[in-house]
């Protein structure tokens, strides 16, 4: 059944393009940076994925909530987007595991979104002009206020938004029969990461994004791990000072998309905004030293800039690329256990084709294990 609630709405972007439709989920108005993701299932994980905060989602599968959503799919404790535009909603669901339908989901998380649109023609129009601020409003809100609403919304770009979604104190996870400690640094992280790190018998300590080293080390950790998380690095100066203190730290190091994006700017590559960015889950990755590829569950909106990795402080090898645009979806150190990539190994939703990236994580923390042994021996 598509929800039709009879309430007119319209969507303005910042260069004026309107489109109509019909309000969903929660009554209200909404704005921030418009992207899209073309992921054909997963929308509650999409939804409530912190890298997504300040953030409005086309969804280009054309049905968005014939299977309801599950309390246990959350990727964290609330959602995360601003709001989401829709071809067909469905406010019916049929999976007989489903806890609530999608619409009662976003109106108990009071999400405001648009239906009923022509989703192909707006994600081309994205794509020809790129990621930009739009309002989700009533559909007889007067043009002049929609103006005024998107003037007051921030751009992405120099926008820091990780002090928002990371914990406010630092918090433990014990794996069962644990032979290692992980410190996690929190800028946005997804519950299923820390998942993966835990089925490897990995016990976690988390930390805020805003920890210092001194913190860290204190819990004496065996390796290190930089979440994914929103908003542009290059606004981050609070966290450059640890991550450089962890690269010295001659531990093994695993970062993922924003913790990849910081990793790269603490040795001197640079970041950049993407036009209009990678998400979804059916993003093509080649491993350039395996040979092998992978498809990929990917959110960004900033990328590092290859032509920068060559003058970084210390030698870096490109390990990934993305086969649609051949941007840097991997690096490693060439004399360090470090290594991070731009994409989203856990891939909740998505394929788990990159999945062994936690146990190339886990090795390099039993290797560095392994050689300390050897040393005090």
């Amino acid at each position: 059944m598509t929800y039709e609630n009879g309430q007119p709405a319209v969507l303005m972007l910042a260069d004026g393009t309107k489109f109509y439709g019909n309000a969903i989920g929660y009554q209200g108005i909404a704005s921030g940076e418009i992207c899209f993701n073309t992921g054909m299932t997963g929308y509650q994980e999409i939804f409530t994925d912190p890298s997504y905060i300040g953030q409005i989602v086309v969804m280009t599968n054309v049905h968005i909530g014939n299977y309801g959503t599950r309390k246990d799919e959350n990727q964290s404790g609330s959602v995360k987007v601003s709001g989401i535009i829709v071809r067909n909603f469905s406010s019916n669901y049929s999976r007989i595991r489903g806890d609530e339908s999608l619409q009662d989901f976003l109106e108990d998380n009071k999400v405001v979104g648009i239906s009923n649109l022509d989703t192909r023609a707006l994600v081309r129009h994205i794509r020809n002009k790129g990621a930009m601020n739009v309002v989700i409003a009533p559909g007889n809100t007067p043009e002049v206020e929609l103006h005024r609403i998107l003037s007051e919304t921030p751009d992405m770009d120099g926008c820091e938004l990780s002090s928002v979604v990371t914990i406010s104190e630092s918090q433990e996870r014990i794996a069962e029969n644990a032979k290692y400690r992980v410190a996690v640094i929190d800028y946005g992280c997804k519950e299923n990461i820390y998942q993966n790190l835990l089925k490897r018998g990995l016990t976690l300590k988390i930390f805020p994004a805003d920890v210092d080293f001194a913190t860290i080390d204190a819990w004496q950790p065996d390796a290190y791990f930089l979440s994914n998380g929103p908003g542009d690095p290059a606004a981050m100066d609070y966290a450059m000072d640890t991550v450089k203190a962890i690269i010295q730290a001659d531990k093994p190091v695993f970062g993922i998309c924003l913790g990849h994006q910081l990793l790269s700017l603490a040795v001197g590559i640079k970041t950049e905004k993407l036009k209009y960015g990678h998400r979804g889950i059916n993003h093509p990755v080649l491993n350039t030293e395996s040979g092998l590829g992978e498809i990929t569950s990917q959110n960004h909106g900033f990328g590092i800039r290859e032509e920068t990795i060559a003058t970084a402080d210390e030698e870096i090898i490109i390990t990934h690329r993305n086969l649609n645009d051949d941007s840097v979806e991997g690096i490693r150190w060439a004399h360090k256990p470090i290594f991070s990539v731009q994409y989203h190994p856990e891939a909740s939703p998505g394929p788990w084709d990159s999945r062994y990236l936690f146990d190339q994580f886990l090795g390099n923390i039993n290797k560095a294990a392994t050689i300390a042994t050897e040393v005090n021996v």
